[in-house]
């Protein structure tokens, strides 16, 4: 066989055995040096090929798509910066613990700092991001190394807490196989399915007569931050101590039964100062809030029971167990009698109920689309089965304060790293696995990923955005930069872009609406109709900021 034959038959196996293993997607961006890599892949029967012309948006659709699925999904390019521009979303999936594969293409070793065309020293190009790295061997005609590879490589990616692996191959030319059919260089495939390594136990277990004595007092809350599932055993532990729960929307756990306002009650000082929990149970990620990070700070007893995020407890305070809160939570169920809600936490749900009718009584009363009624809105209109992905910056923030509590939804969001790159990227690859897809994002965070939204818009996905437009970034008006002299130009950037411009060259359908009462027939009729929508909500930055505060003195009077 030629080189070319060679390489494309070992990537064959590779590809079989991710395949095996439970990989379905593979995202692609043109390049000479991965051809092998491509051909494996798209000749693969059981792949879905996503090919983008950005190596950055391809490989964010990828997380999209790894985020909806839990699957592992396959991300490759070339060699040299197309390389490169894949460490923003190596970042994010390693921050929140999502399996990607990534296949770079590479020069052969040889040539590696000899000023060689397309070549970059692409050796753990992604540092500590990554669970695994292999620089793999040129391709031989010794198909079981590449077994093994893929074998070691998505155990890797899978293994608590999952995140991205980089196989790094470096192919000789020729990089074409003889034959131009698949039938030449693809050798037989057996079908099979093969099981996921078992996971290994946490390294140490909960003391569990200490935990006996800090959860038997009344006083005590649990904060559930991000998590991929729903904590279905933590919410039970919650109602069977009795104590008040605040679920972050991206623990998947803002359903009924846990605090409908909790941002608002921990937003109040005087609230806290008089309420201030015993204990406190955190679960998952850090949250997202100042407010939540606070409470977690100043209660008495923190507990932080995780096996998955990077650092949950930041401040360095906390009783932490890293265990899976899922069991955990089990032993505790065992060990512990129920008991009925205290007066203390009967004041807390007492509380809850004032400050949701206040909040929704003050929204209600607007004409203009403020931003927090949007995440309200949109979020509580959303079919069940849908998917909320939500932005960084105030919508996840407003969707956190605003959100009733409810079944049937899910949202995701790219706050591994927080950052609004990729967002429009992961949002269509959400949208490519089939689940009616929403999405709220700001202006600036739809601009900065606009080249996905021109590739993307008409390539038979469906997603309905929601855009608040302030025109620039209008967290910053709640931050301290709001009052530089330079707060303007340095941090708000002010664009002047007109969305429904970009989106006519895209191809996307766009929708302005002026009243708030108009967002959820818009947005119903996007869904309804399919394709690729934006819906922009005009919105100004300080009258934003001005409609925020006149929300929390309706909850100060509610609560006083």
């Amino acid at each position: 066989m030629g080189e070319g034959d060679v390489a494309l038959t070992c990537m064959t196996v590779l590809v079989d055995e991710l395949v095996a293993r439970g990989m379905r997607h593979a995202c692609l961006s043109p390049g000479s040096r991965s051809t092998p890599i491509a051909l494996a892949l798209a000749r693969h029967p059981d792949v879905e090929v996503h090919v983008h012309l950005d190596e950055r948006a391809s490989a964010f659709f990828a997380l999209g798509i790894a985020k909806a699925t839990g699957q592992p999904v396959a991300v490759a390019c070339t060699s040299g910066t197309a390389a490169a521009n894949f460490l923003p979303a190596v970042v994010e999936a390693s921050q929140s613990r999502v399996p990607l594969v990534v296949l770079t293409a590479d020069r052969p070793p040889r040539l590696r700092g000899t000023g060689a065309n397309q070549t970059i020293d692409q050796v753990e190009l992604y540092g500590t991001c990554v669970r695994s790295f292999v620089d793999a061997p040129l391709p031989t005609e010794d198909l079981a190394a590449w077994e093994d590879v893929a074998r070691t490589a998505l155990a890797a990616a899978r293994d608590r807490p999952a995140g991205p692996v980089h196989l790094n191959l470096p192919f000789e030319e020729v990089l074409t196989p003889d034959g131009i059919g698949p039938e030449r260089a693809v050798r037989a495939r057996e079908h099979r399915t093969v099981g996921v390594e078992p996971k290994g136990e946490p390294a140490r277990r909960a003391d569990l007569n200490r935990a006996d004595r800090v959860f038997a007092s009344e006083r005590g809350a649990v904060l559930i931050g991000s998590m991929p599932e729903p904590p279905l055993e933590i919410l039970e532990l919650g109602r069977h101590l009795g104590w008040p729960v605040l679920a972050e929307p991206l623990s998947q756990a803002r359903v009924p039964g846990v605090l409908s306002a909790g941002q608002a009650l921990i937003s109040n000082d005087a609230f806290v100062e008089a309420m201030m929990p015993e204990v406190v149970l955190q679960i998952g990620a850090t949250p997202t809030t100042r407010a939540a990070q606070w409470l977690a700070r100043d209660v008495p007893q923190l507990v932080v029971v995780d096996d998955l995020y990077p650092d949950p407890d930041p401040e360095g305070g906390a009783w932490r167990l890293e265990l899976d809160p899922g069991r955990f939570a089990t032993e505790l169920l065992g060990r512990l009698p129920a008991r009925p809600t205290s007066p203390w936490a009967e004041r807390w749900f007492a509380a809850d109920a004032r400050a949701r009718a206040a909040i929704d009584e003050l929204y209600d009363s607007w004409d203009e689309p403020f931003e927090g009624r949007v995440a309200r809105d949109l979020s509580a209109s959303i079919p069940d089965g849908g998917v909320l992905v939500i932005g960084s910056s105030m919508p996840v923030r407003d969707l956190d304060f605003a959100m009733t509590p409810r079944d049937g939804l899910r949202i995701l969001a790219n706050r591994g790293a927080s950052g609004i790159d990729g967002f429009v990227s992961t949002v269509l690859g959400v949208a490519a696995t089939c689940i009616p897809t929403y999405a709220l994002c700001g202006d600036l965070t739809l601009l900065h990923d606009v080249g996905s939204l021109v590739w993307s818009a008409q390539r038979g996905l469906d997603a309905v955005f929601v855009v608040p437009n302030n025109d620039g970034g209008g967290v910053f008006s709640f931050l301290p930069q709001h009052g530089l002299p330079e707060y303007e130009e340095l941090f708000v950037t002010p664009h002047g872009v007109d969305l429904e411009t970009v989106c006519v060259a895209a191809g996307a359908i766009h929708t302005r609406i002026a009243r708030a009462d108009e967002l959820v027939p818009a947005v119903e009729r996007a869904a309804a109709a399919g394709g690729v929508h934006v819906i922009e909500v005009p919105s100004d930055r300080e009258r934003n900021v001005e409609r925020h505060a006149e929300v929390h003195a309706a909850v100060a009077a509610a609560l006083a």
